[in-house]
């Protein structure tokens, strides 16, 4: 297929054009049956969901690993523990045996509060207290995991705890129940957000109800999904983490979706339409790009479901329902509330606009289009400097060390990250994540394997201190703690999983026959992320893949849809490198540590779907411009593509910057993280390649930008956006 046909088939009547106009049409005509409908799900949704409560799952196991294979072989010997901890840390300078009278009965009290079971105090075990007897800890055993206890509950034990502070003594708590009561509310990030999005809607628009639209829109949206979710975590395994997620990117799409064919159907008010036209107008042509911008996203997040972890699926599949429900609603929600408004904003937009040509000011995208043409010019040079900036944006990312944040990671004013530096300096760096050696069969019995172990073990670099072994209920296996020299976090931590398992178990095997398992937390933070990075290339080849056959169908292109995804790779290598200079090296004041294993994959999934959104309202213009101009001029096609999108694609891209940055304000550091790799993805995508390298890389390939293969084409569904 030539490129001249190509673009004489393209011109075209497109074959999906009748269902957005009558999708919009019904909206529009029968508007307060779908504003009313929209109403419904969302109060309906939450009024069961608020019923049922939520059953959040972290579930962060993973079959075929040995930290797995431990616990499943301490579940086997009646050694399973469904409880979780609370450690209640003590210091006093005078000693803690001079404070003994306070404390003792205080450990008495915590023992008879709810879901608290057997507490041990610091004074029955002679480990438990620092040599100079200034700092000790006391242990509660929760009767149901940290997940599952109330809050009331976990405040109570705290509030008991610290009741007996003062004259000397401090007491500090630790353990995932606190640390998840200090993490609160994630709220300030959200409204934060929100508010600046308005504020930039507001500025574009000049119009505290049409800027309100957007927002409204994704509310419904988002808000509609999270209710669906915490009921669907009854069935199905989903993080905790995955809510706020879902408005991390719930909010920023939605008002994305919605800007853009608000954006539109103003463009059509302003030229003199009619509300109505104006709207199915929007619908036909943004609206059509918007569903196939969202198949993007969805397709991405469909992806995660590659990794076979039953967290991270829940998740894809909480955001992937998040971004069809914004869809959605801008395509119904959206044109219902333009034709409730339509007259006035046709009033208000028109009156802007002839105060615009009053004052003299030059056609809307004039810069836009000056822009292109300077990139034009130079194309070469263009690519280059966006090539400099993203390579060294993007080097630090080769140096990402994956792990989960623990209490060194929380607040420094937290009682949870206090307990944490207290027990540290008591006890050594590696108390706080201790590796458990599970140890079965053997010459003789296991506990006496495990004393061998734990004999090897004390002579082993990187090797503070090991426990006595302790034997199962039925006597088949035994576990023996041993505590690294290292914090859970370091490097040097695992290195010395590696070690045990890869040189110095194996030796004691071969030696006794007995099994070595080395599990626990630190271990199995460790085997989660390195699953995690063995499986991340057959999910970029899956997503990366699905997303260039999908622009393909498109653009009827093949250079475009490479250039796309090479392109987006990039932005997103350039957000992980950002996020390993904040969050791993510990720059502008966050604390040091890995990064959270979930976020790269979620990162890529997500920003590869929302860089394709803009890819395809920037090209698809491109398009429509080139196979409806006379003279079929490529570069004046791509001048005038970023000339009628710049505006637009400038306003959604900075209200995705404000909104995920705003989530840097939230106390979780998963959040944290995701938000700063948002944001700079968007900046990137939205500033340097849809302004720089696009127009550039356009350019350069000329008319050739539009070749398909004709084998390809007569294989390829042909889809088109544009409404000529």
């Amino acid at each position: 297929m030539t490129i001249t046909e190509n673009r004489e088939q393209s011109s075209e009547p497109p074959l999906q054009k009748g269902v957005f106009v009558r999708v919009g049409g019904f909206a529009y005509r029968r508007k307060w049956l779908a504003v009313t409908l929209w109403v419904a799900v969302l109060a309906g949704v939450w009024a069961i969901a608020t019923a049922a409560g939520d059953a959040y799952k972290d579930d962060i196991s993973l079959p075929g690993t040995e930290s797995q294979a431990a616990a499943d072989l301490l579940e086997e010997h009646g050694a399973g523990n469904a409880g979780d901890t609370i450690d209640i840390v003590f210091q006093n300078e005078g000693g803690l045996a001079s404070v003994r009278d306070r404390v003792e009965p205080m450990l008495a009290e915590v023992a008879k509060l709810p879901n608290v079971g057997d507490v041990q105090s610091v004074y029955d075990n002679p480990t438990a207290v620092s040599e100079d007897g200034t700092i000790g800890y006391a242990t509660a055993q929760l009767e149901v995991a940290s997940a599952d206890i109330p809050v009331e509950d976990t405040e109570r034990i705290q509030e008991v705890a610290q009741d007996i502070e003062g004259e000397g003594l401090r007491v500090e708590l630790g353990g995932e129940a606190i640390r998840t009561l200090s993490e609160g509310e994630t709220g300030v990030g959200e409204m934060v957000g929100l508010v600046a999005a308005l504020v930039i809607l507001v500025i574009m628009f000049g119009t505290f109800i049409a800027a309100g639209l957007p927002i409204m829109i994704a509310l419904f949206a988002v808000g509609s999904t999270v209710g669906i979710i915490l009921l669907a975590s009854h069935l199905f395994t989903i993080a905790s983490w995955t809510p706020p997620t879902m408005f991390l990117v719930g909010l920023g799409v939605g008002i994305d979706y919605a800007l853009l064919i608000f954006a539109r159907y103003r463009t059509e008010l302003v030229r003199g339409v009619e509300p109505e036209k104006a709207t199915i107008t929007a619908m036909d042509a943004a609206g059509r790009s918007v569903f196939f911008a969202g198949c993007t996203v969805i397709l991405a997040l469909f992806g995660l479901t590659a990794l076979g972890l039953g967290s991270i699926q829940g998740m894809a599949l909480s955001v992937a329902l998040t971004v069809l429900m914004t869809m959605i609603a801008s395509l119904t929600l959206l044109p219902a509330l333009l034709s409730i408004f339509g007259k006035r904003f046709a009033r208000q937009f028109l009156a802007r606009a002839e105060k615009r040509r009053a004052k003299g000011k030059g056609e809307e995208g004039d810069g836009w289009r000056k822009l292109a043409t300077g990139v034009q010019k130079r194309p070469l040079a263009a690519l280059l400097a966006a090539a400099v900036i993203l390579g060294a944006l993007a080097f630090p990312a080769l140096n990402i060390r994956l792990g989960f944040n623990d209490a060194g990671n929380d607040p420094s004013d937290s009682t949870s990250r206090q307990s944490y530096d207290l027990l540290t300096e008591a006890f050594g760096p590696g108390f706080n994540g201790p590796l458990l050696i599970v140890t079965e069969g053997g010459d003789g019995n296991a506990e006496d394997a495990a004393a061998a172990a734990a004999q090897t073990l004390g002579e082993t670099e990187g090797v503070a201190a090991t426990a006595p072994p302790i034997p199962t209920p039925d006597g088949e296996a035994a576990t023996l703690i041993v505590y690294p020299a290292s914090s859970p976090q370091d490097e040097e931590t695992t290195e010395l999983v590696g070690t045990l398992r890869d040189d110095v178990l194996p030796g004691l095997t071969q030696d006794n026959g007995a099994e070595y398992l080395v599990g626990g937390p630190t271990a199995g933070s460790e085997d989660y992320a390195g699953k995690l990075a063995d499986r991340m290339p057959l999910f970029m080849i899956i997503v990366v893949g699905l997303a260039i056959i999908l622009l393909m169908a498109v653009f009827r292109s093949v250079l475009i849809p490479l250039k796309a995804a090479f392109l987006n790779v990039l932005s997103i290598g350039a957000a992980l490198g950002v996020m390993k200079l904040v969050f791993q090296d510990g720059r502008f004041g966050f604390e040091g540590g890995p990064i959270e294993a979930f976020v790269p994959v979620m990162v890529f999934a997500i920003v590869f779907g929302l860089s394709m959104d803009y890819e395809i309202f920037l090209i698809s213009r491109m398009h429509e411009e080139w196979v409806t101009s006379k003279d079929g001029d490529p570069s004046r096609a791509v001048r005038e593509g970023l000339a009628r999108t710049g505006t637009v694609i400038t306003a959604a891209g900075s209200i995705m910057i404000v909104i995920f940055a705003a989530f840097i304000l939230s106390p979780t550091r998963l959040l944290q993280q995701s938000g700063l790799a948002f944001a700079v993805a968007i900046f990137v995508d939205a500033v340097i390649l849809r302004c720089m390298v696009v127009p550039a890389a356009m350019e350069l390939m000329g008319r050739r930008a539009w070749w398909l293969p004709a084998p390809l084409a007569k294989i390829l569904p042909k889809v088109e956006l544009e409404k000529h």
